[in-house]
């Protein structure tokens, strides 16, 4: 049975909360062309990129961890001299 169209589905408010581009392909099928469909782009465009880095650069969180660690460790040696 087809649900009419004047009505959305908790699933589908879900999905427009995630993602409006998506929603809106689903449905549509094209690309919307608005303001906040550029913005959407260009989250999407700056979250891969971030997600790129990431996949590339594994140890980069290590190594802020332990320089972290060291800076306490030189931190707490200064202040018990």
């Amino acid at each position: 049975m087809r649900r009419e169209e004047r009505w959305s589905t908790p699933s589908d408010l879900a999905e427009y909360a995630f993602c409006p581009r998506a929603y809106h392909y689903r449905l549509r099928g094209e690309a919307p062309t608005s303001r906040s469909a550029e913005a959407g782009e260009a989250y999407h465009a700056r979250r891969l990129s971030a997600e790129r880095w990431r996949a590339e650069h594994r140890s980069a969180p290590w190594l802020a961890v332990l320089a972290g660690l060291v800076a306490i460790a030189l931190a707490v040696a200064w202040l018990l001299r």
